[in-house]
């Protein structure tokens, strides 16, 4: 089945990054099923031509193409390898695509287990959001086979521009935790500049317009907001993930020899602020 079209897409994790997601595999035409582990994410599905399953297990023995796009590594090796999971329905020639944020190592180590039945396992979290996932514009960055990965593309193309394919499994996690390390780096240097335009007489909220327009824009300076453009209301959400996601990165260079540099020391500023201490 390795070279086959995909015939029918399984979609596990439908929050605010995942529904949007298989909407636009459903909407465009697509064959899918659907499974939840809160049944509730399903209720927006129900006038929608995709079917559901009863467990991870179903789904994988309904797919050729299973995307998994839960919270953490937890969910993602219970969804994939855990009882009832899809390893235990999918047939030899499946591909499992993993498009959580998790630590490379799972999905090497998840890659080697859905080997062992036949299946190819590749990584390719997202950046955008449920905004862009609704437009088809998420960047999707892959790490996998070159056969698994073109196979599964034209279903990553419903929900993502560009789709990149970063080298073997873990690639892909590699460059999107890369990208939410400098996300967190530039978070900090934007709330350093807005701090610095207070003191000196200057109204951040027209600072905001200044920089929405000058060589000084960023997409953390944009997100600043009213009242005190500061980290402050990011904290509860955003600065839990780009914790756990700094921390992975450190690892990941500690381990390799390399040294992170400007950014992480950027990137601790926001991570402080937002009371989020790697």
């Amino acid at each position: 089945m390795s070279g086959e079209t995909v015939r029918r897409v399984g979609f596990v994790g439908l929050g605010s990054q995942g529904a949007p997601m298989a909407h636009r595999i459903v909407e465009a035409g697509v064959p899918t099923t659907l499974w939840a582990r809160r049944p509730e994410t399903l209720k927006p599905f129900a006038g929608t031509p995709a079917d559901t399953a009863g467990s991870a297990a179903e789904l994988g023995a309904a797919c050729d193409l299973a995307c998994v796009c839960v919270l953490d590594d937890a969910g993602v090796e219970q969804v994939v390898a855990g009882p009832a999971g899809l390893l235990e329905g999918m047939r030899p020639g499946g591909v499992i695509a993993v498009h959580s944020t998790v630590h490379p190592d799972t999905c090497r180590r998840l890659a080697v287990q859905a080997a062992e039945r036949g299946v190819t396992l590749i990584d390719a979290p997202v950046s955008g959001g449920g905004p862009a996932a609704e437009k088809g514009s998420l960047l999707v960055m892959i790490g996998g086979e070159d056969a698994a990965v073109e196979r599964s593309r034209p279903v990553f193309e419903t929900y993502g521009d560009p789709v990149v394919h970063l080298g073997p499994v873990g690639a892909g996690q590699r460059a999107k935790l890369i990208n939410n390390l400098l996300l967190a780096a530039n978070l900090g240097v934007a709330e350093s500049a807005f701090a610095l335009a207070r003191g000196l007489d200057i109204d951040p909220a027209q600072l905001s317009v200044v920089l929405a327009h000058g060589s000084g824009s960023s997409f953390a300076a944009g997100i600043m907001r009213q009242p005190d453009f500061s980290l402050a209301s990011m904290a509860g959400i955003t600065g839990p993930l780009l914790q756990k996601d700094a921390r992975i990165v450190v690892a990941l260079a500690e381990a390799s020899g390399v040294t992170a540099g400007t950014v992480l020391g950027a990137a601790d500023a926001a991570l402080e602020s937002m009371g989020c201490p790697r």
